[in-house]
């Protein structure tokens, strides 16, 4: 299917307004970085990269979750970010996740979503107690009466993160009292065109059905050949903005860092 006209349309004005008001908006936090500019010896350079890690983090704290809104829609009865799945947990169900995961951890079984819930779902709900912690999913739909509640993530997590993340989607099963579908997403793969490894996942997560990675995400949201849409329009508003951005850059890179 991949996208639209009116999808295209959306997502690069999404992206249009977010640069904007990043250029627009943006002042230097850092005045000194005396052990990085002794490195790079290039205080332009290191000047500028506090301008670009802020763009990084933009697009890490909601573009993706307005994207996958977007792209979603067209298919769902509903779409929502920052889905709040309130509920509550007992300690027996928190008892049971816990061993799952000490279990994935040391190797004492193999991941298997399907199972796990099922165990979870048996666990005596009774005197659940409301969580505040992880209880909002970044982005949540509603396709074909399956709801699906997903988190996406940094692409290069801790094993901390990971552990933590497989906690809460199992949690997220627990709140909702029935075997929703839970999902943790990375909007790209960092070590393409090789596959996605990295020892701290640790076998916890069960790939292609909980854990889904760039193009296995974005089409699964928007059918094949999302991604590469997605893409394009990236590179499209890049394009737009590259004298801004340039421009912004050496304004950036005049304010020398102090030493």
């Amino acid at each position: 299917m991949a996208l639209g006209l009116d999808q295209k349309k959306e997502i690069k004005e999404l992206l249009q307004t977010k640069i904007k008001n990043k250029l627009a908006r943006y002042s230097r936090e850092s005045s000194s970085m005396p052990f990085l500019l002794r490195l790079i010896q290039d205080t332009e350079k290191v000047a500028a990269y506090s301008f670009i890690h802020s763009i990084a983090t933009t697009l890490g704290m909601s573009i993706y979750e307005d994207v996958s809104k977007i792209i979603a829609r067209a298919s769902c009865e509903e779409a929502f970010t920052k889905m709040d799945l309130g509920g509550v947990i007992s300690r027996a169900q928190k008892d049971i996740i816990s061993n799952i995961i000490r279990e994935l951890r040391n190797g004492e079984r193999k991941v298997n979503k399907d199972r796990e819930v099922r165990e979870v779902l048996r666990a005596s709900a009774q005197d659940g107690r409301p969580q505040k912690e992880g209880k909002i999913a970044d982005f949540y739909m509603k396709r074909d009466g399956v709801e699906y509640y997903i988190e996406i993530k940094t692409v290069k997590p801790n094993i901390d993160v990971f552990t933590t993340s497989k906690e809460k989607l199992l949690e997220w099963n627990a709140r909702k009292r029935m075997p929703v579908k839970t999902i943790l997403a990375f909007p790209y793969n960092p070590y393409y065109p090789e596959p996605y490894t990295r020892f701290t996942e640790q076998g916890l997560l069960e790939h292609g059905k909980e854990f889904l990675i760039a193009e296995e995400y974005w089409d699964f949201l928007g059918g094949q050949g999302t991604y590469p849409d997605l893409l394009e329009q990236f590179n499209d508003v890049g394009k737009i903005f590259k004298d801004e951005i340039a421009k912004k850059i050496k304004e950036v890179a005049e304010k020398r860092m102090n030493y």
